[in-house]
């Protein structure tokens, strides 16, 4: 008998793994798209941006075609400060913490999927008590009315995969896990970046409150050299009434300088992990950053492969693409084969004795005949589905190579732009040491002079946010290119 069972089982199982094996898979298979047949990002090649000598973040810039980017490239900056405030906000950042669970949930939603490969095996134990009719005939063969049943047994059931439905959810699983993990990369690299930004931002906030202070001193200064000469006579109301309006204006833009470095200093305690009144003993300045002088440029060809938006986009075709396997196979009959064995006894110490056993095979198949188009309908949405990713996947590819090309460009202007800010700022500083000179030795009247510092105080400023846009996009050309995710060991790369 035992024989007898186990060949049954076996007989089962194989007809089981014969249905699977030769079973079809409908529905389309997903092939990756094609890389851009795109010879650039700018419409010539960009080439080495121009210097400015002895300026802070005046170096010129050159690009190594096809060169490979760093994991880390924020260290390029040569920044203690920022290496330290970016490898804690790599460790305390909710959004990222966030992120890695998202990739775990995934992941186990795939290796849930992988049961409905197998046969499900249950084991289950009844014991009740009855009584028959007496109208009826006993059902126990003792003829006894009053009686206990106890049933040991084990459930097989199988649902070969005739069709792919199981498969085409595992791959549409597997696809949906291969979007969290690019979301996870952008996530760390959206954080480097930002922490990179924030860093930078506060530096020339700090540099242009520098200079505001400086030019409040001067101001204060002016103001005080106009009273004492209007006292004896020398200058007229209207002179002093103009150098407290200037004062007034100089001392007015401070309030929102120090605003501004408020909030930056509370994003990056954000940004990693913190809470705002919890100071950061990093502290940030300009000259402490180096421009990086020799960046990558990634062919067009790998920038899909580097970014982890095109990735995710990729993967959500390939998940739309399964989907439209899935709505086919559900319009396909269903299969599915059973088996119990186990044991009935009338009492308990006989479920094992010989004779009591009993088992049953069985198989079904169900067709889907009539639902209302349901299954039709939802067909034809998983094929919109599809049109609807394939051209969200495009437009995130030309997103994409917009961003580098936009970048490109930026570092180009932004090099020409510190130039002409550099030659603005000496230019005023001798403008105004030349006023200052002629005002005190009465060549030069008030208004030349409130002139000359009015143009020296915008000159100022405007160098230190050429500064900072150089060192900023150059930030955003990293991160444009992907950030360097596939050489980070803290990211799984599959």
């Amino acid at each position: 008998m035992i024989h007898t069972r186990k060949f049954r089982f076996a007989s089962v199982l194989a007809i089981g793994a014969l249905l699977l094996t030769t079973g079809c898979v409908v529905g389309p298979n997903f092939k990756r798209p094609a890389a851009p047949a795109n010879g650039g990002y700018t419409p010539t090649p960009p080439p080495p941006t121009s210097s400015t000598p002895n300026v802070g973040g005046g170096e010129a810039q050159g690009f190594v075609q096809g060169g490979d980017i760093s994991g880390e490239w924020w260290t390029l900056f040569h920044s203690k400060p920022l290496n330290d405030l970016i490898e804690r906000s790599l460790k305390a950042n909710p959004d990222l913490k966030a992120a890695q669970a998202a990739l775990l949930v995934a992941r186990e939603n795939v290796l849930a999927q992988r049961g409905a490969y197998y046969p499900s095996v249950a084991a289950g134990f009844s014991a009740s008590r009855s009584k028959s009719s007496n109208e009826l005939s006993p059902v126990p063969n003792s003829n006894s009315f009053n009686y206990s049943l106890f049933t040991p047994q084990v459930s097989v059931s199988y649902v070969p995969d005739v069709f792919g439905l199981n498969r085409r959810t595992m791959e549409s699983l597997t696809a949906q896990e291969q979007q969290t993990r690019f979301a996870l990369a952008a996530t760390n690299i959206t954080l480097s970046s930002n922490v990179v930004v924030a860093a930078i931002q506060e530096a020339s906030l700090r540099a242009q409150i520098a200079a505001t202070h400086e030019l409040i001193d001067i101001n204060n200064n002016m103001l005080q050299i106009l009273r004492n000469q209007y006292a004896k006579g020398y200058v007229s109301r209207l002179d002093v009434a103009a150098q407290e309006s200037q004062l007034a204006q100089v001392t007015a833009s401070l309030p929102p300088l120090l605003k501004q470095l408020a909030q930056q200093r509370d994003l990056l305690a954000a940004l990693s992990g913190g809470f705002p009144n919890q100071d950061l003993p990093e502290k940030f300045e300009l000259s402490t950053l180096q421009l990086p002088q020799e960046l990558p440029l990634s062919l067009p060809s790998q920038l899909v492969e580097q970014r982890p938006d095109v990735r995710q986009a990729e993967e959500n075709l390939h998940s739309a693409s399964a989907q439209i396997g899935i709505a086919v196979a559900n319009r396909l009959p269903n299969i599915a084969l059973t088996a119990d064995v186990g044991s009935m006894a009338l009492t308990f110490s006989k479920i094992f004795a010989g004779g009591t056993g009993f088992w049953d095979i069985g198989a079904g198949i169900t067709q889907p005949i009539f639902e209302g188009g349901t299954l039709l309908h939802r067909e034809r949405a998983a094929k919109a589905a599809y049109t609807q990713a394939a051209e969200q996947y495009r437009s995130t590819v030309l997103t994409s190579f917009q961003n580098v090309a936009d970048t490109l460009n930026a570092l180009q202007q932004d090099a020409d732009g510190l130039k002409a800010a550099a030659a603005a700022k000496d230019a005023s500083s001798v403008t105004l040491d030349l006023a200052k000179k002629q005002f005190q030795s009465g060549y030069a009247n008030y208004l030349a002079l409130l002139s000359a510092e009015q143009a020296h105080q915008q000159a100022v400023i405007n160098l230190a946010q050429a500064q900072a846009n150089r060192y900023a996009d150059t930030a955003a050309l990293f991160q444009a290119l992907g950030g360097g995710w596939w050489n980070r060991a803290d990211l799984p790369n599959k």
